[in-house]
């Protein structure tokens, strides 16, 4: 499959990044990942070992695209993990007060 990242064509099978990820100790995951194999890898480094250019080089969303069109599970961050509405400083301070903010 042809697929565009960082600007440069690339020509990727499934057996060819299977081959190319063998042997690579996956790193720690933080953000998106790709399931390769039994193994969990960072998009990032997936993108930096099959592409052998800087992280910097290229988005995690061009590699995830590739990666999900050749047909590899790319688990995203968790549905129901909900950012967590900030408190403003009044309303933080009627709560340490005891007293019910007004809004």
């Amino acid at each position: 499959m042809r697929c565009v990242i960082a600007r440069f064509p690339f020509d990727l099978t499934k057996s060819g990044v299977l081959e190319t990820m063998k042997g690579v100790k996956p790193e720690q995951v933080i953000g998106a990942s790709v399931i390769i194999g039994r193994r969990t890898y960072p998009i990032k480094q997936v993108g930096q070992v099959i592409t052998r250019q800087d992280r910097r080089d290229f988005s995690a969303g061009e590699v995830l695209r590739a990666m999900t069109r050749l047909g590899f599970t790319c688990p995203g961050l968790p549905r129901n993990a909900t950012p967590k509405r900030a408190v403003g400083a009044f309303q933080q301070a009627s709560t340490l007060l005891g007293a019910p903010a007004a809004v």
